[in-house]
């Protein structure tokens, strides 16, 4: 079997009317890149039936592989659990709203030749971006805490469309603990920590949807998690030693 080139992560949850239609549009897309590629598909606990459709999608088609767990964890675990799976060169994982035109996927790839992250940027001033004043204002206010507490000095951690060398991957994968909502952050943290080359891509991006007040308080307490291991009981530089 040839090696594999691209693995592409998507995440799952409660997906079943539209699961079918994102692996088509995925699966079109990855094989433009021309690279040799797989699909892996992370059933995050749904209780509809994303599980079942996913399966049978992989049934028939050979570059789609399924990974499943009863319990709802999370988009910081599911990505973990599927990138342990992933066996690709590089690693793409993007959010399964699909805010984000995924035609561009071969220029992240192709960014990994000159450093070890590339990320979509909102703020890129290249960048399309069609998005609610709400979810401006939040994402400016969000960057500017995790430029304060983690000293991490990108635009943007949380556009939804990421590549990675798998071998990057693999040496911090053991000092990753977020489960749920800030994974991006901390990623992004620990790599800042390791001196690895993050590089920000344009990116054409349509917001529609709200944060729940949830969702938000959640995406803080993660936050502060991070900050914690960070800056006071300095897990990550311990585990790094």
């Amino acid at each position: 079997m040839s090696r594999v080139e691209l693995s592409f992560v998507l995440p799952a949850y409660n997906e079943e009317d539209s699961i079918e239609g994102i692996l088509d549009m995925l699966d079109r897309v990855v094989k433009e890149t021309g690279r040799r590629y797989e699909i892996v598909v992370v059933d995050d606990g749904s209780v509809d039936g994303t599980g079942l459709k996913a399966v049978d999608y992989a049934s028939r088609n050979g570059h789609v592989k399924v990974v499943s767990y009863k319990k709802n964890v999370g988009k910081g675990y599911a990505l973990k659990a599927g990138f342990l799976e992933a066996v690709g060169d590089a690693i793409v994982f993007a959010d399964s709203d699909l805010e984000v035109d995924l035609e561009t996927v071969s220029g992240y790839v192709d960014a990994l030749q000159d450093g070890d992250i590339a990320i979509a940027s909102k703020w890129h001033p290249k960048s399309v971006v069609e998005m609610p004043l709400i979810r401006r204002i939040l994402g400016h206010g969000f960057n500017l805490l995790v430029r304060l507490l983690t000293g991490v000095k990108l635009k943007d951690t949380q556009t939804g469309l990421k590549a990675i060398r798998r071998k990057t991957f693999l040496d911090i994968f053991p000092r990753l603990a977020v489960k749920r909502y800030a994974f991006d952050v901390e990623l992004l943290a620990v790599a800042n920590l390791y001196g690895l080359r993050v590089v920000e891509l344009p990116a054409k991006i349509r917001m529609r949807g709200l944060f729940s007040f949830k969702d938000v308080w959640k995406m803080f307490v993660d936050l502060l998690g991070i900050t914690y291991r960070l800056r006071v009981l300095r897990w990550y530089q311990r585990a790094m030693r």
